[in-house]
């Protein structure tokens, strides 16, 4: 059988290319170049030349055939460009997804049965296996990597059932150590090589800068958002009424609305059995979830289409600022100043809108607080940041989400969800963030997605991906 294995020049596809060349297959090795700008990359971090000269090094130790392909005008069409749509639109895109689905395992797929390939094969740390389907087809399923802290699946959530039938991941079973002993324990050039950081096949970036190619920078207000804002707004408080109102019968706690995690490794609660099943998952519950959760499915049913909706949507922000003049000095000069508002104040500038996402703290360079200061949403029409400070503010989190029916993808095209179907499974909204328990609820417009407890950081164009235990079920663009 021969096997293409997409060699970049890291320690795990040079592992994978070793290792299938000890099962006795047929392999060649193909180095994919899908960026040539340098402008915004930071010099020296994953820098593509050096990335070829030490595959060409890996292939000729392993001894297989090497070849190269030049894929960045795909790339810049299929990705870049995209990328850059998306964020011109206040969206947060994941590039690195948007490279698997178009770039690795289609251009690239392509490119390898051109020279003969059958399979293709990456280094990522995920696992296929083969079931049969009620029809007697073959129904490829995508599982989690059994290293818990390497597992890349997320960055797969948009494959096909195609692009999964001719895909190989040799390295899914093994842990991250393991790779590197293998590695060096085979003199390969690549195995103390620092994992590749930043976008896809581009590297390591300063974004604003890597965005201003193509976004032009503008001066816009930084408002920071007080507590009394959501205490007084409609939309907050429907928020909090609706899905107080959807707690089970006898639930004699309040609804959680501010995340309890701190960052994907950290979490406000400690020594929380609760969250640690979450993370964990549990194997005798639907979909791997700690429980049925705190909301009540019947109650879930009765909900309207348009309810549901209105769960989804963030809370907006529309804080209106007065002037006032005023004598200022010995010589009474004439000055304007902001009245004081309850509900917030402009604490400094930024370049541009379209360069800041929802959950980010650095690149603000505004001081004068106690905690860390964090963007809660971004509007590009009045080219407006809104902030607030510390991990509890109530503008970080929210606990529904909504996908549109076009923007669904269903690896498991036979477990696809049918209008008025609840299920319960596990989801991750970025890679690396521990599995959450939550609920699925499909209707006509769109697949919503209600999480156990409130989730921090949600932006508009991230991917959410949902699993049965360790296996990916679908994925979508909220």
């Amino acid at each position: 059988m021969k096997v293409c294995i997409g060699l970049s020049g890291g320690v795990d596809s040079s592992v994978a290319a070793l290792l299938l060349k000890r099962a006795g297959y047929d392999v060649f090795a193909l180095f994919m170049q899908n960026w040539h700008d340098t402008e915004g990359t930071l010099h020296g971090e994953c820098e593509w030349e050096e990335d070829r000269f030490v595959a060409e090094m890996v292939a000729r130790k392993i001894g297989i055939p090497f070849y190269f392909v030049d894929l960045s005008e795909e790339y810049r069409k299929r990705v870049v460009d995209y990328m850059f749509d998306e964020y011109s639109k206040g969206r947060t895109p994941n590039p690195d997804v948007l490279c698997n689905r178009e770039i690795k395992f289609d251009a690239f797929m392509k490119c390898a049965a051109r020279l003969g390939a059958e399979y293709v094969a990456t280094g990522h740390y995920c696992r296929k296996d083969e079931i049969q389907g009620a029809d007697g087809m073959p129904v490829y399923r995508l599982l989690a990597g059994l290293d818990p802290d390497k597992d890349q699946s997320y960055f797969l959530c948009q494959l096909s059932q195609s692009q999964l039938s001719r895909a190989l991941f040799p390295i899914g079973d093994l842990k991250k150590p393991e790779v590197r002993r293998i590695a060096a324990e085979a003199d390969l050039p690549s195995a103390d090589k620092k994992d590749s950081q930043g976008i896809c096949f581009v590297g390591k970036v300063d974004l604003p800068v890597f965005l201003q190619q193509k976004l032009k920078p503008a001066e816009g207000d930084v408002v920071e958002v007080f507590d009394a804002y959501f205490h007084d707004n409609a939309h907050y408080r429907f928020l909090e009424q609706t899905l107080g109102g959807l707690r089970k019968d006898g639930a004699d706690t309040p609804v959680e609305m501010v995340t309890s995690y701190i960052s994907e490794t950290r979490s406000l609660k400690v020594n929380d059995a609760v969250h640690e099943r979450t993370v964990m998952g549990d194997p005798s519950r639907e979909g791997g979830c700690s429980g049925d959760g705190p909301f009540d499915r019947c109650k879930l049913s009765g909900l309207s289409d348009e309810t549901l909706r209105l769960l989804s949507e963030p809370v907006s922000y529309d804080i209106q600022f007065e002037t006032e003049t005023y004598r200022s000095g010995r010589k009474h000069v004439r000055k304007t100043r902001y009245k004081d508002n309850p509900y917030g104040r402009i604490i400094g500038k930024h370049d541009g809108a379209q360069f800041y996402t929802i959950g980010q703290r650095k690149g603000l360079n505004i001081g004068g607080h106690k905690d860390s200061i964090f963007v809660i949403a971004t509007d590009i029409q009045s080219n407006t940041i809104y902030v607030g400070e510390g991990h509890t503010h109530k503008g970080l989190s929210r606990s529904c989400v909504r996908i549109l029916q076009e923007d669904l993808h269903w690896i498991r095209e036979d477990l696809c969800m049918q209008e008025g179907e609840i299920r319960r499974y596990r989801v991750r909204i970025r890679y690396r963030q521990p599995l959450q328990d939550a609920t699925l609820i499909m209707r006509r417009n769109g697949l919503f997605i209600l999480f156990d407890e409130p989730q921090r950081g949600v932006s508009p164009g991230q991917f959410a991906v949902w699993y049965d235990n360790d296996e990916m079920i679908g994925s979508g663009v909220i």
